[in-house]
């Protein structure tokens, strides 16, 4: 389809096209120094129905734009009817905008999306916006001077102006806190944290092998689906997702920045995962595991001194017992083993009031901003 100013938008229809499109960011942000690739093997399973799910239940196109035969911009469209259903709604989602600092680029295509949305009787659209709230949300605004971690949108900051050019305002923001690694715990903080570690109902479980920590991941998906289901764009796992996730992040997760609270019934009611930063490293191996990329990562992630705070949850009839300080403590005090000096929360709804409230209360301060826009459509 050609559009003004020599703009063509095609659709992505086959495997070699695919490929450009995973790929384009690469070569769209080759001078912007602190964009980081994809893990590409994840990447390519994303856009596989095989292996994601989601596709199957959602109606999905992505689109690449030319200007002068050049690919310069792409896109992709999403209706999650499952989650419309559930939730009453006729609304779309552009999620993966990626292009060159053009106006006329960027509207050949939202615009192509928002024409496709309509067609398919949509009333609203939103994005930047994935399958689910598991997939990188929203459009970073501020923060920029850091690099981004992993599973968190990756932009340049022209990219809001083309977006708010469109008519796009905001739906949420999502934020991100940077804390710091103390040398030591506080004496307070200690005298609350033994305190807690004394309730005989409550049992605090740390891991020193993947192969002790297995056994609970499942648990601790079926947790999220209970807890999270409340927050916006959630979409709970089925128990095949579960399984698929677990064998997609074993392999990188560090069982020392793993812990969960069982209680006298030896049922996991909380938990929290971190992960020590490896975005220098996924630069580095140009987002490919093989064949040697692997390595760049694993030694990026032993030579941070930052760790990332990825997901947490509390059961709801144990919230308000000081369990988040229980792990929180436990995540800060294997961080000081370790040498780390700062923890980034990762992405955290700015209406998720109490999830706020515990990275305020130890001194998190917002470094990052993720924004989730929103349009009406005619």
């Amino acid at each position: 389809m050609m559009l003004a100013d020599e703009i063509e938008i095609r659709i992505v229809a086959d495997k070699k096209a695919l490929k450009e499109y995973i790929y384009l960011p690469q070569k769209i942000y080759a001078s912007y120094q602190n964009w980081v690739p994809p893990i590409y093997m994840d990447e390519f399973k994303f856009h596989d129905p095989k292996h994601n799910k989601s596709i199957l239940f959602t109606d999905t196109i992505r689109l690449i734009a030319y200007k002068n035969k050049q690919a310069v911009g792409r896109i992709m469209g999403i209706i999650h009817k499952k989650y419309n259903e559930q939730h009453d709604e006729q609304t779309a989602r552009f999620f993966q905008l990626d292009c060159i600092d053009d106006l006329t680029v960027s509207h050949a295509l939202i615009q192509y999306i928002e024409n496709w949305a309509i067609e398919k009787g949509m009333n609203k659209l939103i994005g930047p916006f994935g399958y689910s709230d598991k997939d990188p949300e929203g459009l970073q605004i501020e923060g920029f001077e850091y690099l981004p971690i992993i599973a968190t949108p990756t932009n340049p900051p022209y990219l809001q102006h083309l977006v708010e050019a469109e008519g796009f305002s905001k739906k949420v923001d999502c934020v991100s806190y940077k804390i710091e690694v103390p040398e030591k715990l506080s004496s307070v903080h200690e005298k609350i944290f033994q305190r807690i570690c004394q309730n005989k109902k409550l049992q605090l479980i740390e891991f020193s092998s993947k192969k002790q920590l297995k056994p609970y991941i499942i648990p601790v998906f079926r947790l999220i689906n209970e807890t999270y289901a409340h927050l916006f764009g959630f979409v709970p796992m089925t128990e095949d997702e579960m399984q698929r996730m677990a064998v997609q992040y074993m392999p990188v997760l560090d069982p020392a920045f793993v812990k969960v609270v069982m209680n006298e019934n030896n049922e996991l009611i909380a938990f929290v995962i971190a992960m020590p930063d490896m975005s220098i490293g996924i630069q580095k191996a140009k987002g490919k595991l093989f064949p040697f990329g692997f390595i760049h990562i694993l030694s990026a992630a032993k030579k941070t001194r930052q760790l990332n705070l990825l997901l947490g949850a509390v059961k709801e009839k144990y919230r308000g017992l000081g369990i988040d300080v229980l792990m929180g403590q436990a995540v800060i005090q294997s961080a000081i083993k370790r040498k780390f000096n700062v923890m980034d929360s990762h992405l955290v709804l700015e209406t998720n009031k109490p999830m706020c409230a515990v990275y305020e209360n130890i001194n998190g301060v917002i470094y990052k901003r993720y924004r989730v826009y929103q349009k009406d459509l005619k």
